[in-house]
Protein backbone atom coordinates (compact mmCIF):
# COMPACT_ATOMS: atom_id res chain seq x y z
CA UNK A 1 0.00 0.00 0.00
CA UNK A 2 2.87 2.71 1.16
CA UNK A 3 4.92 1.67 -1.94
CA UNK A 4 1.86 1.91 -4.43
CA UNK A 5 1.21 5.42 -2.45
CA UNK A 6 5.08 6.41 -3.29
CA UNK A 7 4.74 5.57 -6.93
CA UNK A 8 1.69 8.03 -7.69
CA UNK A 9 2.74 10.37 -5.78
CA UNK A 10 6.27 10.46 -8.09
CA UNK A 11 4.40 9.77 -10.86
CA UNK A 12 2.49 12.94 -10.32
CA UNK A 13 5.01 15.20 -9.29
CA UNK A 14 8.16 14.04 -10.39
CA UNK A 15 8.01 12.07 -13.79
CA UNK A 16 4.57 13.53 -15.06
CA UNK A 17 6.23 14.14 -18.67
CA UNK A 18 4.97 18.26 -17.80
CA UNK A 19 7.54 18.50 -14.51
CA UNK A 20 10.28 15.66 -16.16
CA UNK A 21 10.73 17.52 -19.39
CA UNK A 22 10.56 21.09 -17.98
CA UNK A 23 13.50 23.37 -19.56
CA UNK A 24 13.31 27.28 -18.51
CA UNK A 25 13.81 28.94 -21.50
CA UNK A 26 13.70 32.64 -21.22
CA UNK A 27 11.21 34.64 -23.09
CA UNK A 28 9.34 30.94 -23.98
CA UNK A 29 8.77 30.10 -20.94
CA UNK A 30 5.76 32.50 -19.63
CA UNK A 31 6.80 34.74 -17.11
CA UNK A 32 10.42 33.95 -17.71
CA UNK A 33 11.52 37.49 -19.57
CA UNK A 34 13.60 40.53 -17.72
CA UNK A 35 11.41 43.06 -18.97
CA UNK A 36 8.10 41.45 -17.74
CA UNK A 37 10.13 41.13 -14.16
CA UNK A 38 11.40 44.58 -14.09
CA UNK A 39 7.79 45.59 -15.13
CA UNK A 40 6.24 43.80 -12.23
CA UNK A 41 8.64 45.09 -9.72
CA UNK A 42 8.51 48.63 -10.28
CA UNK A 43 4.42 48.25 -10.62
CA UNK A 44 4.86 46.46 -7.33
CA UNK A 45 7.11 49.43 -5.76
CA UNK A 46 4.93 51.79 -7.31
CA UNK A 47 1.59 50.82 -5.77
CA UNK A 48 3.12 50.10 -2.27
CA UNK A 49 4.31 54.02 -2.21
CA UNK A 50 1.11 55.38 -3.84
CA UNK A 51 -1.89 53.41 -2.54
CA UNK A 52 -1.30 54.10 1.02
CA UNK A 53 -1.16 57.57 0.30
CA UNK A 54 -4.80 57.72 -1.46
CA UNK A 55 -7.47 58.79 0.98
CA UNK A 56 -9.60 54.95 0.20
CA UNK A 57 -12.13 54.04 2.79
CA UNK A 58 -10.60 50.59 4.60
CA UNK A 59 -12.30 47.72 3.11
CA UNK A 60 -13.30 44.31 4.90
CA UNK A 61 -11.30 42.01 3.42
CA UNK A 62 -10.97 38.42 6.07
CA UNK A 63 -12.95 36.38 3.18
CA UNK A 64 -10.21 37.50 0.63
CA UNK A 65 -7.67 37.12 2.47
CA UNK A 66 -8.40 33.79 4.34
CA UNK A 67 -8.44 32.30 0.58
CA UNK A 68 -5.32 33.84 -0.26
CA UNK A 69 -3.68 32.68 3.30
CA UNK A 70 -5.35 29.25 2.75
CA UNK A 71 -3.96 29.18 -1.14
CA UNK A 72 -0.16 29.82 -0.35
CA UNK A 73 -0.13 27.34 2.64
CA UNK A 74 -1.49 24.54 0.39
CA UNK A 75 0.80 25.78 -2.38
CA UNK A 76 4.19 26.16 -0.27
CA UNK A 77 3.15 22.46 1.81
CA UNK A 78 3.40 20.87 -2.19
CA UNK A 79 6.27 22.60 -3.33
CA UNK A 80 7.72 21.66 0.34
CA UNK A 81 7.17 18.14 -0.41
CA UNK A 82 7.38 18.00 -4.22
CA UNK A 83 11.42 18.82 -3.63
CA UNK A 84 11.88 16.78 -1.54
CA UNK A 85 10.31 14.11 -3.32
CA UNK A 86 12.75 14.48 -6.24
CA UNK A 87 15.47 14.93 -4.24
CA UNK A 88 15.14 11.51 -3.07
CA UNK A 89 13.66 9.95 -6.76
CA UNK A 90 15.87 11.15 -8.93
CA UNK A 91 19.61 9.93 -8.94
CA UNK A 92 21.51 12.84 -7.63
CA UNK A 93 24.59 12.20 -5.32
CA UNK A 94 24.83 13.42 -1.92
CA UNK A 95 26.89 16.27 -3.90
CA UNK A 96 24.87 17.04 -6.00
CA UNK A 97 22.17 18.15 -3.97
CA UNK A 98 24.37 20.90 -2.60
CA UNK A 99 26.13 21.75 -5.59
CA UNK A 100 25.46 21.39 -9.05
CA UNK A 101 28.22 20.51 -11.42
CA UNK A 102 28.96 23.57 -13.80
CA UNK A 103 27.12 24.23 -16.27
CA UNK A 104 23.86 22.42 -15.44
CA UNK A 105 21.01 23.36 -17.85
CA UNK A 106 18.15 24.39 -15.94
CA UNK A 107 15.99 21.31 -17.06
CA UNK A 108 13.70 18.55 -14.92
CA UNK A 109 11.61 17.94 -11.77
CA UNK A 110 13.85 20.44 -9.54
CA UNK A 111 13.84 23.29 -11.82
CA UNK A 112 10.05 22.45 -12.46
CA UNK A 113 9.50 23.23 -8.79
CA UNK A 114 11.71 26.04 -8.74
CA UNK A 115 9.95 27.75 -11.73
CA UNK A 116 6.38 27.05 -9.50
CA UNK A 117 8.05 28.34 -6.49
CA UNK A 118 9.18 31.59 -9.04
CA UNK A 119 5.59 31.69 -10.07
CA UNK A 120 4.70 31.68 -6.44
CA UNK A 121 5.96 35.03 -5.12
CA UNK A 122 4.02 36.79 -7.85
CA UNK A 123 1.43 35.77 -6.29
CA UNK A 124 2.62 36.83 -2.64
CA UNK A 125 2.75 40.05 -3.82
CA UNK A 126 -1.17 40.87 -3.53
CA UNK A 127 -0.62 40.38 0.23
CA UNK A 128 0.90 43.82 -0.17
CA UNK A 129 -2.43 44.66 -1.93
CA UNK A 130 -4.43 43.21 0.53
CA UNK A 131 -2.66 45.23 3.46
CA UNK A 132 -3.05 48.57 1.77
CA UNK A 133 -6.72 48.12 1.06
CA UNK A 134 -8.04 47.15 4.63
CA UNK A 135 -5.35 50.04 5.91
CA UNK A 136 -3.90 47.91 7.97
CA UNK A 137 -0.63 49.83 7.96
CA UNK A 138 0.71 48.37 10.72
CA UNK A 139 2.07 45.47 8.79
CA UNK A 140 3.31 47.27 5.93
CA UNK A 141 6.94 47.75 6.77
CA UNK A 142 9.66 48.30 4.76
CA UNK A 143 10.86 44.39 5.40
CA UNK A 144 7.70 43.03 3.77
CA UNK A 145 8.25 45.36 0.83
CA UNK A 146 11.75 44.93 0.39
CA UNK A 147 11.43 41.39 1.31
CA UNK A 148 8.57 40.59 -1.34
CA UNK A 149 10.38 42.68 -4.29
CA UNK A 150 13.91 40.89 -3.97
CA UNK A 151 12.90 37.51 -3.09
CA UNK A 152 11.17 37.28 -6.80
CA UNK A 153 14.85 38.73 -8.11
CA UNK A 154 16.45 35.84 -5.78
CA UNK A 155 14.24 33.29 -7.63
CA UNK A 156 14.45 34.32 -10.94
CA UNK A 157 18.42 34.12 -10.49
CA UNK A 158 17.73 30.36 -9.17
CA UNK A 159 16.52 29.66 -12.53
CA UNK A 160 18.98 31.79 -14.68
CA UNK A 161 21.80 30.31 -13.19
CA UNK A 162 21.03 27.41 -12.26
CA UNK A 163 22.43 27.96 -9.08
CA UNK A 164 23.38 25.54 -6.46
CA UNK A 165 21.84 24.79 -3.20
CA UNK A 166 18.42 25.83 -4.63
CA UNK A 167 16.19 23.06 -3.39
CA UNK A 168 17.63 23.21 0.05
CA UNK A 169 16.94 27.07 0.02
CA UNK A 170 13.09 25.87 -1.56
CA UNK A 171 12.57 23.64 0.88
CA UNK A 172 13.06 25.58 3.90
CA UNK A 173 11.48 28.79 2.98
CA UNK A 174 8.13 26.54 1.78
CA UNK A 175 8.13 25.11 5.20
CA UNK A 176 8.55 28.23 6.36
CA UNK A 177 5.76 29.56 4.36
CA UNK A 178 3.77 26.87 6.05
CA UNK A 179 4.01 28.19 9.18
CA UNK A 180 3.08 31.53 8.19
CA UNK A 181 0.47 31.54 5.83
CA UNK A 182 -1.06 29.00 8.45
CA UNK A 183 -0.82 31.31 11.12
CA UNK A 184 -2.56 33.70 8.54
CA UNK A 185 -5.44 31.95 7.51
CA UNK A 186 -6.00 31.38 11.30
CA UNK A 187 -5.88 34.80 12.01
CA UNK A 188 -8.46 35.81 9.23
CA UNK A 189 -10.64 33.63 10.46
CA UNK A 190 -10.86 34.89 13.52
CA UNK A 191 -8.62 32.50 15.37
CA UNK A 192 -5.02 33.73 17.38
CA UNK A 193 -2.95 31.09 17.62
CA UNK A 194 0.24 31.33 20.36
CA UNK A 195 2.46 30.58 18.42
CA UNK A 196 2.77 33.89 16.19
CA UNK A 197 6.41 33.92 17.30
CA UNK A 198 7.17 30.93 15.74
CA UNK A 199 6.63 32.97 12.32
CA UNK A 200 9.82 35.08 13.12
CA UNK A 201 11.73 32.47 14.31
CA UNK A 202 11.55 29.94 11.94
CA UNK A 203 12.26 32.73 8.97
CA UNK A 204 15.66 33.55 11.60
CA UNK A 205 16.16 30.10 11.71
CA UNK A 206 16.14 29.27 7.95
CA UNK A 207 18.86 32.26 7.09
CA UNK A 208 21.22 30.66 9.67
CA UNK A 209 20.46 27.38 8.85
CA UNK A 210 21.05 28.37 4.72
CA UNK A 211 24.84 29.99 5.91
CA UNK A 212 25.67 26.70 7.50
CA UNK A 213 24.80 24.70 4.29
CA UNK A 214 26.44 27.08 2.39
CA UNK A 215 29.94 26.63 3.74
CA UNK A 216 29.60 23.02 2.11
CA UNK A 217 28.89 24.48 -1.04
CA UNK A 218 31.80 26.46 -0.92
CA UNK A 219 34.14 24.00 -0.25
CA UNK A 220 32.98 22.29 -2.95
CA UNK A 221 33.21 24.81 -5.48
CA UNK A 222 36.45 26.00 -4.20
CA UNK A 223 37.82 22.69 -4.14
CA UNK A 224 36.14 20.17 -5.86
CA UNK A 225 35.72 21.61 -9.23
CA UNK A 226 33.58 24.29 -9.15
CA UNK A 227 29.47 24.74 -8.38
CA UNK A 228 27.10 25.75 -10.90
CA UNK A 229 25.27 29.58 -10.46
CA UNK A 230 27.96 30.77 -7.84
CA UNK A 231 26.86 34.27 -9.04
CA UNK A 232 23.46 33.75 -8.24
CA UNK A 233 23.88 31.97 -4.78
CA UNK A 234 26.29 35.58 -4.29
CA UNK A 235 23.15 37.44 -4.84
CA UNK A 236 21.13 34.84 -2.97
CA UNK A 237 23.43 35.04 0.19
CA UNK A 238 23.75 39.00 0.23
CA UNK A 239 20.17 39.24 0.36
CA UNK A 240 20.05 36.35 3.26
CA UNK A 241 22.26 38.19 5.37
CA UNK A 242 20.05 41.58 4.86
CA UNK A 243 17.04 40.12 5.85
CA UNK A 244 18.43 37.90 8.77
CA UNK A 245 19.67 41.84 10.26
CA UNK A 246 15.95 42.84 9.39
CA UNK A 247 14.83 39.96 10.97
CA UNK A 248 16.75 40.17 14.02
CA UNK A 249 15.88 43.65 14.86
CA UNK A 250 12.43 42.98 13.92
CA UNK A 251 12.18 40.28 16.31
CA UNK A 252 14.21 42.23 19.11
CA UNK A 253 11.47 45.10 18.68
CA UNK A 254 8.33 42.76 18.85
CA UNK A 255 9.52 40.61 21.66
CA UNK A 256 11.87 42.12 23.70
CA UNK A 257 9.16 44.55 25.59
CA UNK A 258 7.13 41.52 25.80
CA UNK A 259 9.67 39.66 27.84
CA UNK A 260 10.72 42.70 29.94
CA UNK A 261 7.30 42.64 31.05
CA UNK A 262 7.08 38.85 31.87
CA UNK A 263 10.09 39.71 34.25
CA UNK A 264 8.36 42.44 36.26
CA UNK A 265 5.34 40.67 36.03
CA UNK A 266 3.05 42.71 34.00
CA UNK A 267 0.22 41.22 32.05
CA UNK A 268 -1.77 42.41 29.40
Amino acid sequence: MANSVIHFLQHWLVYHPTILNFSWNPPLTPFSSLPLLSFSLFSYLSLSLILPSLPLPPLSLKPITSLHSLSLFLLSLLMSFSTILSLFSLPLSPRAILCFPPHTKPNGPLFFWAYIFYLSKFLELFDTLLIILSRNFRRLSFLHVYHHATVLVMCYLWLHTSQSLFPIALITNASVHVIMYGYYFLTALGIRPRWKRLVTDSQILQFVFSFAVSVVMLYYHFYGGGCSGIWGWCFNALFNASLLGLFVDFHLKSYARGNKDKLNGKTD
